[in-house]
């Protein structure tokens, strides 16, 4: 069953503005991610900008600072998500987070999901702050 020209049109309408959301939130890592899945699922690179920027980042209901913050949080809880972590630390900086809130929302993270996992993202943070000429951050 073959996609409409307007249903093709609306597909790529979706990902042309999700497109554009992802690289003023996430720059070159999330394009990095996109063009990752090129040889393997496009379909799924698709989606992340489709749907995940197209249709959810760009709402205007939370600030892109705020939804950085709750995805921090999440990635942290889930654990095993460094690599996105390490995307949406970026991101967060992207978007006007400092490195000391940051840090402040893994520390938090703490007190919900356990040591292990708010140290395995502060070490992401480090080593994305390092990487950035952030270090050291300012005690809290």
């Amino acid at each position: 069953m073959g996609v409409s020209a307007n249903g093709a049109g609306q597909r790529q309408e979706r990902f042309d503005r999700g497109l554009e959301v992802l690289t003023r939130v996430d720059g070159e890592g999330g394009q990095r991610v996109i063009d990752s899945l090129a040889d393997i699922n496009p379909e799924l690179a698709h989606q992340v900008v489709a749907w995940g920027f197209g249709e959810i980042y760009s709402r205007p209901e939370l600030a892109p600072r705020d939804r950085q913050l709750v995805t921090l949080g999440m990635l942290t809880a889930l654990g095993g998500c460094e690599p996105q972590l390490e995307v949406h630390i970026n991101a967060a900086l992207n978007v006007g987070l400092t490195p000391t809130e940051i840090t402040e929302a893994l520390l938090h993270s703490a007190v919900y999901c356990g040591f292990p996992k708010a140290l395995n993202a502060t070490f992401v943070a480090k080593k994305v702050f390092g990487e950035r000429g952030l270090l050291p951050v300012a005690a809290n």
